[in-house]
């Protein structure tokens, strides 16, 4: 299975493939709408052995609900590396990897909320009556300029096999990564 495609100018990350045969891939973060985030993508192709040359997508579906919904059948104690490990039979992924993943992709929805709530000066339940307070142009700035992206290329090293390259090449030539 290729880790990485572009398809209809996206490109998808191979997370893995299910016990039912299906393969799921991360879509490589966008900046919607010229304020937020679509973050945490994972789609299934009509073309499941060659979903780069499909005609569309089978399955939509967000990382989080996908992890979510294998923890809380089982009890709401399990967390996301135990719901990976739950939904793909088959990953490219080391334990290590799969830890670092979750982390990184939690830390994303963490950092995407924050951010929406730095833009809209609260929860967007209604007007926020500290929302003066709340709002705040450098941080969200920052989070959408330089978090969000170091943390998005971070996740992309893992799922694409350059991270673990780099890590070889650096116990190859005695430094610790």
């Amino acid at each position: 299975m290729k880790r990485v495609f572009e398809w209809h100018g996206d490109t998808y990350y191979y997370l893995g493939t299910a016990a039912d045969g299906t393969n799921y891939f991360y879509q490589k973060a966008t900046f919607d709408c010229d304020w937020y985030w679509g973050i945490g993508y994972v789609e299934s192709f009509t073309n499941n052995d060659y979903p780069w040359r499909s005609r569309d997508i089978e399955q939509h579906t967000h990382f989080n609900y996908l992890m979510e919904q294998q923890i809380y059948p089982n009890g709401p104690h399990m967390n996301w590396w135990d719901g990976f490990k739950n939904v793909f039979d088959n990953t490219l992924l080391t334990d290590s990897e799969i830890w670092k993943v979750v982390e990184i992709i939690k830390s994303l929805y963490t950092a995407r909320k924050y951010s929406d709530m730095l833009y809209l000066g609260g929860s967007n339940y209604t007007s926020n009556p500290a929302s003066e307070v709340i709002k705040n142009d450098a941080e969200y700035e920052r989070i959408n300029k330089v978090v969000i992206p170091t943390l998005s290329e971070k996740l992309y090293k893992i799922l694409d096999g350059t991270a673990r390259k780099e890590e070889e090449e650096a116990k190859r030539n005695g430094k610790q990564t």
